[in-house]
């Protein structure tokens, strides 16, 4: 009798673990579907956009509380289904490239037509709160979603180096969108901020596609290292990045510190990718370029943040 108690025992601590590991393993599946770090990338620039229309239109963040909640929860969902589409699209690509092969599209754990539809469904419930904002940043948020999900994904990715310049704006359109839920997007800190997202892109995705270069090159991507070399890529980087020297001077409006400080890390920025043009070893560069990046954007944004709180600059 006490050999049968035990062994229920164990059979039950068994499945205890057994469902834990599950329930781990689908956290960890649906964090890789929904591209978590990107979704959270995404998301801080329309907070900031948000918080900056409130700010500079002296209008009431608590007042507004109901909007900002349909407009961050409306469009990150936007942007949570057109990256779930994303990877049921580039399943193909997905196979071949390493870090993208333990992905559930990729391992099987979510069927496809499951993860189309999580897509699908994530979109449609995300532009339906988004339409009880404003007009405007409904469209904002689709210009977002369609140009990733068709003109990046599904035409350039796979036939033009230029599908870096199209993906770009996917990005760029999510402090519009924060700034459009609340008051005209004819102010020229949101344009600026768009600005300097878009331009951000090119040499951080060029920086991973020089960190992946052996997988997209096996995945047949057409990306800039790829089809016209290291040299040339290294370039463009240093030419994008000297495109934002000027941009700080249009945000003197946020106060001087924040143009000061932005200024500085653009400097330090343009300074690493002029280094690039003379090292040897580019994986060793490339990946302290990715890292200088993603800390570069989210530096500017925050800041952007702190310095008009009631308490900032």
């Amino acid at each position: 009798m006490s050999r049968q108690i035990i062994t229920s025992s164990n059979i039950n601590q068994t499945d205890f673990v057994s469902n834990k590991q599950s329930g781990k393993t689908l956290a960890a599946d649906l964090k890789s579907l929904f591209k978590f770090p990107v979704l959270i990338a995404n998301a801080v620039p329309i907070f900031a956009g948000f918080w900056l229309a409130v700010y500079f239109t002296g209008a009431s963040f608590a007042a507004n509380a109901g909007t900002f909640l349909l407009t961050i929860i409306g469009s990150t969902l936007v942007m949570a289904g057109a990256l779930v589409i994303n990877n049921w699209y580039d399943v193909d690509i997905d196979t071949v490239m390493s870090r993208t092969k333990s992905r559930p599209t990729v391992t099987g754990t979510i069927p496809l037509r499951a993860v189309l539809w999580i897509g699908i469904t994530a979109s449609a419930v995300g532009f339906i709160l988004m339409m009880f904002t404003t007009a405007a940043a409904v469209q904002y948020t689709f210009v977002g979603w369609f140009v990733y999900v068709v003109p990046y994904t599904m035409w350039s990715k796979r036939r033009y180096t230029l599908n870096t310049v199209i993906g770009s704006i996917s990005g760029a359109v999510t402090p519009l969108i924060g700034w459009a839920a609340l008051a005209p997007v004819s102010h020229i800190v949101p344009i600026i901020l768009a600005l300097i997202i878009f331009i951000w892109q090119m040499p951080h995705t060029f920086a991973i596609a020089i960190r992946k270069y052996d997988e997209y090159k096996a995945a047949d991507v057409k990306m800039l290292p790829v089809v016209h070399g290291m040299e040339i890529t290294k370039r463009q980087m240093a030419i994008y990045i000297a495109c934002l020297l000027p941009l700080p001077f249009y945000l003197f409006s946020l106060g001087t510190a924040f143009v000061v400080i932005a200024t500085v890390l653009n400097v330090a920025y343009l300074a690493l990718a002029i280094s690039g043009l003379f090292v040897k070893d580019d994986m060793k560069w490339a990946r302290k370029m990715f890292l200088v990046s993603v800390n570069y954007l989210m530096i500017i944004f925050v800041m952007a943040i702190v310095v008009t709180l009631p308490w900032g600059g």
